[in-house]
């Protein structure tokens, strides 16, 4: 597997050094950004594969960097950050990250972190070059191939995490997916604050899937067990 492209957006220079010394010494390619400012730059002229980011920039908030990336890319975001409440992860989940990892962190961990990441992106590509069907669902479409969703004739402006999860759901409609097989599915494992993110992720998605109160229910929830996709006529 060839190893991608990083971006490590982080203004703490003794994080920094320990988040590229680990880089370099797994043979992982990287470019660094000390603010907000400088990480949307480099995003849009080196294209990296995975962004690792801190909320805490001297310029602006990483929140902010997450929403102006997610305008035109679906670059998996996993954010480093000393934010350790639940509201600051939900926020940064909410507003585009796919993962969160709270310092201080061990570099195991990270490296575990980008290796599901690696496997996650490997896995999307392979769907999307192997898969030619497309799911239709009332006014929900799903376009494996094009890798993209639409609702109506609008497109879903969906992060990866979201697609991700419409395609498990979609692929197996009618049926109840436990939190542990979609937390396993999304982010290779299945942890406590890992069904936490996925209850974020599904309601962002919900509300994508049902933006008015009279739009048709897509997905269920059922409580305590998991999620299913609704077959609507």
């Amino acid at each position: 597997m060839n190893k991608p492209l990083i971006l490590v957006v982080e203004d703490d220079p003794s994080v920094q050094n320990l988040i590229t010394t680990t880089l370099k010494t797994n043979d992982y390619r990287y470019v660094v950004a000390p603010n907000g400012s400088a990480a949307i730059m480099e995003a849009t002229s080196h294209n990296p594969e995975i962004i690792l980011l801190d909320l805490g920039l001297p310029d602006m908030d990483g929140v902010q960097v997450i929403q102006t990336v997610r305008s035109w890319s679906n670059t998996p975001i996993i954010v480093i950050s000393a934010r350790s409440e639940d509201n600051d992860k939900i926020h940064a989940l909410d507003a585009g990250a796919d993962d969160y990892l709270t310092k201080p962190f061990s570099v195991e961990e990270l490296l575990a972190r980008l290796r599901v990441t690696q496997r996650r992106l490997a896995l999307m590509t392979t769907e999307m070059v192997t898969s030619s069907s497309v799911f239709v669902n009332g006014n929900l479409k799903v376009d494996y191939a094009g890798g993209c969703a639409y609702l109506g004739e609008d497109e879903l402006h969906l992060t990866p995490i979201e697609y991700k999860l419409l395609c498990l759901l979609s692929k197996n409609v009618g049926k109840v997916l436990t939190h542990t097989f979609l937390t396993q599915n999304i982010w290779g494992r299945s942890w406590d604050n890992d069904v936490a993110s996925l209850r974020v992720f599904m309601a962002t998605l919900r509300k994508k899937l049902e933006p008015t109160e009279n739009s048709p229910q897509y997905i269920q929830t059922h409580i305590g067990v998991g999620y299913r996709m609704i077959k609507v006529e």
